[in-house]
Order: C-alpha cells, then sequence, then structure tokens
C-alpha cells in the first residue's frame, strides 16, 4: 500500500511544527573526536563542517568519563571477553557478572540496601512510578519535571494528580494535606536538578514535608527523586542533589549512566523490598534487554573513578570551571541563574535572539542548545550552557570571549 494520504498528514504535521519553531530540526552529526591537547580541551568534527573543530557545550558528560582511557578499556575487555550485545533480556539468559557487579557498587555508592539497572533513565522513570503506582495512589509533582515523569504520570492510574509550583514546597504541602483520607499511597517525585535551568529541588524540605504527613497514609508518603543530572556532577563526593542539600536519603532514587558517569543506560536505588518488587514489575526490565556487557563494565569503572580521589578532583575543577563562566558572564552582561550545577542558562528573553545567538556561536565553533518561545514560556527563553571538566580554562575563555562580541541590541 502506498500510504499516499498518511504521508501527506505527517508532512503536514512535521511542517506545522517547523512553522512553529519547535521541530528539532536536522541532527549534527559527529564524524570525529580530536583529544584534548595542552590548553585545549577535545575537539569535535561535525558531517558537512569539513576541518572545523567545534567545543561541545551542550554534553551531559559532565565529567569527561566518556572520554576517559580507563572507561574505554574496560568497555573493550569486556565486550572482547562477552561479545557486543547480552542477547538475551535478564530474567532468561541476559544477566552478566558486570551488571551484578555493577547493581552492587551502585548500592553501596548510594548507600543503599539494592539498585538495578535498565536501558535508559527514561525507562527507569517509567517502568519505577508505573508499578508504584496504584489506584488508590495520589502522584504529588513538581511542574518543571522531566518529560519522563511527566509521561510516567500519563501511563499510571493513580486515584489523582497534582502539580505544585517549581520548588513550592507550601504548595506541596497542601497537595498532601487535601490528599489525607483519599489515597493509601502519595508518590511526591521531583527531579533533583532540573535540566533546562540547573537549579536543584530542595530535597531537605521536601523530605521533612514527606515524614510530617507520612502518618496520614496508610502505604506512606514515599518520595520519588530522578537525580539523573546531579549524580557525579553535584555535591563534594558526587552523590548528587542529597548529598548538597544535606537530606535525609530519599525513598526511591533513579539516577542515569549516561550523564556525569559518561556512559549508557538507567538505574534505580533504594530498599532490597522495593527492588525486589520492581525486578518483578517493571515492565522495561522485564521484556528489555540490559545494557551490555561492555557498558556496564564501562560504568562501574566510571562509578569506580566518581567515587576515588581523581573523582573528587574531577568534581572541584568542574565547580572551578562553573564559576569561571558564570563570573565572565556577568562581566560580559549576560544575565544568569547563578549555581554550582554545571548546566548554566543564558537568559536571553527573546526567541529571535536566541535563535540568532546560537547560530552565532556555532559560527564560532560552539556547540549550544536554544530553548526558545514556544517550547519555554515567552520571556524565558534561554541558550543551555553545560560545563564539562574536560573543558580547559582557555576554552571557558574563548566562549566567553565570543559572547562579549557579539553585538548587542541598540
Amino acid at each position: 500500500m502506498p500510504v499516499d494520504r498518511l504521508r501527506t498528514v505527517l508532512r503536514n504535521h512535521v511542517a506545522s511544527l517547523e512553522e512553529a519553531g519547535t521541530a528539532k530540526g536536522e541532527e549534527k552529526v559527529v564524524v570525529a573526536v580530536k583529544p584534548a591537547q595542552g590548553d585545549r580541551g577535545p575537539r569535535f568534527l561535525l558531517r558537512g563542517e569539513g576541518d572545523k573543530e567545534f567545543i561541545r557545550m551542550n554534553s551531559n558528560s559532565y565529567l569527561g568519563l566518556g572520554l576517559h582511557p580507563e572507561v574505554i578499556r574496560a568497555e573493550e575487555e569486556a565486550t572482547r571477553a562477552f561479545g557486543a550485545g547480552p542477547g538475551a533480556v535478564r530474567f532468561i539468559s541476559g544477566t552478566y557478572e558486570a551488571h551484578v557487579r555493577l547493581e552492587e557498587k551502585l548500592a553501596e555508592f548510594h548507600r543503599r540496601e539494592a539498585a538495578m539497572i535498565f536501558s535508559s533513565a527514561y525507562a527507569t522513570v517509567v517502568s519505577t512510578i508505573t508499578p508504584l503506582t496504584t489506584a488508590e495512589t495520589v502522584l504529588i509533582s513538581d511542574e518543571l519535571n522531566h518529560n519522563c515523569i511527566i509521561n510516567a504520570m500519563r501511563l499510571s492510574r493513580p486515584a489523582g494528580k497534582e502539580i505544585y509550583a517549581h520548588n513550592d514546597t507550601a504548595a506541596l504541602e497542601r497537595a498532601l494535606e487535601a490528599w489525607k483520607g483519599r489515597a493509601k499511597r502519595a508518590l511526591v517525585v521531583t527531579d533533583g536538578i532540573f535540566s533546562m535551568r540547573g537549579d536543584h529541588a530542595p530535597l531537605d524540605e521536601i523530605m521533612e514535608i514527606c515524614a510530617r504527613h507520612d502518618d496520614a497514609f496508610d502505604e506512606n508518603v514515599v518520595c520519588v527523586v530522578d537525580d539523573s543530572h546531579g549524580v557525579g556532577a553535584f555535591g563534594d563526593t558526587g552523590r548528587g542533589t542529597e548529598e548538597y542539600t544535606g537530606c535525609a536519603p530519599v525513598d526511591v532514587l533513579v539516577g542515569t549512566l549516561g550523564k556525569a558517569l559518561g556512559v549508557n543506560g538507567g538505574y534505580v536505588a533504594a530498599d532490597a523490598d522495593a527492588i525486589r518488587f520492581l525486578r518483578e514489575s517493571a515492565q522495561m526490565y522485564i521484556y528489555s534487554n540490559p545494557i551490555t556487557v561492555g557498558e556496564a563494565a564501562a560504568a562501574l569503572k566510571s562509578v569506580e573513578i566518581v567515587d576515588s580521589d581523581e573523582g573528587r578532583g574531577l568534581i572541584r575543577r568542574l565547580r572551578a570551571l562553573t564559576k569561571r563562566f558564570e563570573e565572565g558572564l556577568g562581566r560580559v552582561g549576560i544575565e544568569t541563574i547563578p549555581g554550582d550545577h554545571p548546566v548554566v542558562p543564558l537568559m536571553i528573553r527573546d526567541t529571535q535572539r536566541t535563535r540568532d545567538l546560537v547560530a552565532y556561536l556555532y559560527e564560532h565553533g560552539v556547540l549550544v542548545t536554544g530553548l526558545a518561545y514556544p517550547v519555554v514560556p515567552r520571556g524565558d527563553e534561554e541558550i543551555r550552557v553545560q560545563i564539562n571538566a574536560d573543558h580547559t580554562e582557555a576554552d571557558i575563555d574563548y566562549v566567553l570571549d565570543v559572547l562579549s562580541r557579539y553585538p548587542r541590541e541598540g
């Protein structure tokens, strides 16, 4: 069948996205990576750009571990020993020693009883929230939570849903008050780091509120935190937003292997009963292949590096580079939302100028991500810059110099 009429509908839909400015557009294709050398961090070559080199300022690889020689070596050795793919889902014959060792290390790192890995953090969030949600559960969520949390809530069938204003702990408390006697279980769900802005949830306050209302719910108030952007990049030892805010351990912690740890995959850490329940209930765990043995070995090496003097040194370096960039923005006259996390938003607050500045930076060999209306509310248009530990001071200063030369209005 030619499906010609359907193709017309699909083309029109994409055209409408392009007209509205929300289409992702053609992807940039990396064709080569030049290792760091001297006072220059890694450089990236893109298809269609010849020998032009780019500084990547839109990468989640906050500690630069994706290019760490020990991490690469661990993946290569495991792949040679066990092959390129796991060959089956976990409960059939796809569980390898590297998977188990990684889960044990993640549980130890986060000081939890147990952990389990998934193919991605997105799959982890969806496969954690949906089975933990019953018809007698209320879901309570921050309005700026990631798309994976939003979709997990859509797939769930709770007794009710409450969305509270961003980081508004008073609104969170009102939501819990409102559901006393109406739900057996409450799931309070938040990002640790909000990836578009680089700000963090006040987990210390949130955990205190959850504890205060816990006795009013037969099956507890359960705090679920997706700290994918926090783990490895936040806190003195990389243990994320929990460590940074000094809060009690959250009930269910989701992290990723694909950001600061530099590899691929996601995981959840919690008490042993919760993890045993999820192994029997999480659909994307049961019916999907795990990450490869090579990826598991590489991720294990990354966690070991983070949990070492070298890792703590990388975190301190990341913090210093972030501060250097933020202070430079002040001198250049560009507004930001200050903080210790390496996501540094440039608050341009105008759609066209945001797009123009992204193009200007690209022209000068700098890769960034622009967020413009209607993707974000009018007036909140921004460029998200992400600092990595394998950037150099010279890289940071070069980007600031490019920004300083961008023509201002008027």
